[in-house]
């Protein structure tokens, strides 16, 4: 329901090119919201907020997708706002999914499968937006490919590292905003050596701190 009320509502600027990466994002947020829905705690409360939050963010979702649509035709001044939101709403959808692939316990080799699975077309559609071409670049494709396999391989290694759900889950996000953030500034041409350096401070702190706030005992 949710691909098909976005398409109806974004007909006029979808076509069968990049502009159905417009709607990658509410279809991979509604899964992961509907999966993460059974982690909640039990009580009218909870459920009440979780809706709320989903309500709004998918409203934000629509608001940034018809300016993606949009832009794709021609400038517009709201671009860089829609980017900004877009990329905050790509970060908590890779979360949820990474959550709900994560808090299942399956083997290994299943769950890296998947990160990296869901990670590719979230990839795509987050590196999409820096330019909103109508066809797939080469460039693009392949910085996908490479940071969904990286993201399988920190999967692997997760596998081995005795943390919780939810502290693994945010470690790998922390990983996608390094790398789409890394992506993104190479897209645009401003991948300079001190916005390196920024994100990859922030990636080795995250890592220290996970290192630390994990029971390494029995």
């Amino acid at each position: 329901m949710t691909l098909m009320l976005f398409v109806w509502s974004l007909r006029e600027g979808l076509g069968f090119d990049m502009t159905l990466m417009t709607l990658v994002l509410p279809f991979f947020f509604t899964v992961s919201v509907g999966f993460f829905w059974f982690l909640l705690p039990k009580g009218i409360f909870t459920y009440i907020v979780a809706i709320a939050i989903y309500s709004i963010s998918v409203y934000a979702l629509f608001l940034t997708s018809n300016i993606y649509t949009v832009a794709a035709i021609r400038t517009i001044a709201l671009l860089r706002a829609a980017r900004g939101v877009g990329f905050v709403l790509t970060l908590f959808t890779f979360f949820l999914v990474f959550d709900a692939i994560v808090s299942f316990r399956w083997p290994v080799y299943l769950s890296a499968t998947l990160v990296a699975a869901c990670s590719l077309p979230l990839f795509i559609q987050g590196y999409w937006i820096v330019n909103l071409e109508k066809v797939l670049r080469k460039d693009l494709l392949a910085m996908s490919v490479i940071a969904s396999f990286i993201m399988g391989e920190i999967a692997v290694s997760l596998f081995f590292w005795p943390v919780t759900v939810v502290v693994g889950s945010l470690f790998l996000t922390v990983s996608v905003y390094v790398l789409l953030g890394l992506g993104q500034a190479k897209l645009e041409e401003r991948l300079f050596a001190q916005t390196i350096r920024e994100y990859l401070i922030i990636g080795v702190a995250v890592f220290a701190a996970m290192f630390f706030v994990t029971r390494w005992g029995g």
